[in-house]
């Protein structure tokens, strides 16, 4: 997989963009990574709140479905553009929040998906852990469509 700027690809910026690598992607799985630091929005005492989990887990979620509004070989976002919306959370547990300094990982696995030309319905579960502690595991659905330059 060649590298791709999650950037290009998420209409977040700092400081709302909480997905700094992605490690892998295919048509049904996506796994990311970002690092807590001090300065970092919802870090409050030196944990990430879980409001920041969520949006992570949201981020991380939404580059599976948002994929395939972009051509095979457009890895700067250039010739696309799309926005996004959690459109309902299923279910979401925490177990646990991670601290200054802790990479967290999420993954996250297609359920399922309606897409048309213009917009796509989607479900979506990941888990958010550091190292082996679980963080988060949860459902969530998404709406995405393509934004007319």
């Amino acid at each position: 997989m060649p590298h791709i700027d999650i950037k290009n690809f998420l209409p977040h910026r700092d400081p709302m963009l909480f997905v700094h690598q992605l490690v892998a992607i295919s048509e049904e799985e996506a796994t990311t990574t970002f690092t807590i630091r001090e300065d970092t929005l919802f870090v409050t005492n030196g944990t990430f709140a879980e409001s920041g989990l969520i949006e992570n887990a949201a981020q991380s979620c939404s580059a599976i479905i948002g994929q395939r509004f972009f051509e095979e070989d457009d890895y700067e976002g250039e010739r696309t553009k799309v926005i996004g919306y959690i459109s309902a959370i299923k279910k979401v547990q925490i177990h646990a929040l991670p601290e200054v300094g802790q990479q967290i990982v999420t993954q996250a696995q297609l359920v399922n998906t309606m897409q048309t030309e213009a917009f796509a319905v989607s479900t979506v579960q990941c888990t958010v852990s550091h190292e082996d502690t679980l963080l988060l595991e949860g459902t969530l659905n998404f709406i995405i469509h393509e934004v007319t330059p």
